[in-house]
């Protein structure tokens, strides 16, 4: 057994735990792509990513019963904001002439190769929280789509490492 929010116990293999975990992974990997990026405005991006997902860990961890007592206590929930915000993000890239243009072989560089990395986690931790959301306890949908357009964004800022 392990613990949620709130001195909630569940088997360490709960679907939920297993969610906690994949994105904890995707902020462990997206800590290494913090690392070797090469500039402090990808450094900075990517942290702001990650405190989101601390902030989504604990939405995750909490079970529906505790949802309102977790908004009491001013934690937040995966806001449709961020998720814009991300898609924002996205656009811009594709605006600057980067998007799609067939398979790539990761490890073009350190910094893309971890950039890449981190987007199968986060294909990952998508998988996992959308098997939590077919149980009884299903999470917020909104982290879903969250992550769903984090992995689109990784694809792309890899590229531009790529170009880099």
């Amino acid at each position: 057994m392990t613990g949620l929010m709130y001195n909630r116990r569940v088997p360490k293999n709960h679907p939920r735990v297993e969610a906690c975990g994949a994105v904890d992974e995707l902020n462990g990997a997206l800590g290494l792509a913090r690392a070797t990026a090469r500039s402090e405005a990808a450094r900075d991006r990517l942290l702001g990513i990650q405190k989101e997902l601390v902030g989504m860990m604990g939405e995750l961890a909490t079970l529906v019963e505790d949802r309102p007592r977790y908004q009491k206590d001013g934690l937040a929930f995966v806001s449709p904001a961020a998720t814009a915000r991300l898609g924002r993000e996205i656009d811009a890239i594709e605006a600057a002439g980067l998007g799609f243009s067939g398979w790539v072989m990761p490890g073009g560089n350190l910094e893309s190769a971890t950039l890449d990395a981190a987007r199968t986690v986060c294909r990952r931790a998508e998988r996992r929280v959308c098997a939590l959301q077919e149980t009884e306890s299903s999470p917020h949908p909104e982290i879903i789509v969250y992550l769903n357009r984090l992995s689109d964004l990784l694809w792309l800022l890899a590229r531009e490492a790529d170009r880099t």
